[in-house]
């Protein structure tokens, strides 16, 4: 006999089981579109994959020096220079403002994967 607790962690395990899976499967194909992203701007694709590095490499793409992205450990200014890398980086692929607020800052999933596997060139911006 199956009691109503027993049932509810079942439940709360097939939920958690499906969300990891989702998050897997979202990463992989992230990983992806940044691997493509670094390609284009010249950088070998297996930077995307390293945690924290990445974000030296994207800094480095929006044309400033990597050590920059410290910045985003530190609370509130990293939102700040999350948009300002988004902007910048954006430019550098020949994308407007609204573009990389939109679709590099705030779905940056989408974003990078229109950088990555659509036309755009990577082009340094000074």
């Amino acid at each position: 006999m199956v009691s109503v607790m027993d049932s509810n962690l079942l439940s709360e395990q097939i939920f958690s089981t499906s969300s990891v899976v989702l998050s897997i499967i979202y990463y992989v194909i992230y990983a992806v579109t940044m691997w493509k992203v670094f390609v284009k701007a010249g950088y070998p694709g297996i930077l995307a994959l390293i945690p924290i590095v990445n974000w030296v490499f994207l800094v480095k793409i929006a044309g400033m020096s990597g050590w920059f992205a410290l910045l985003y450990l530190i609370p509130i200014v990293n939102i700040i220079f999350a948009i300002v890398v988004a902007i910048k980086e954006g430019r550098n692929f020949g994308k407007g403002g609204v573009f990389s607020f939109f679709l590099l800052w705030l779905f940056p999933f989408i974003g990078h994967l229109i950088i990555g596997f659509g036309s755009a060139q990577y082009n340094k911006v000074t």
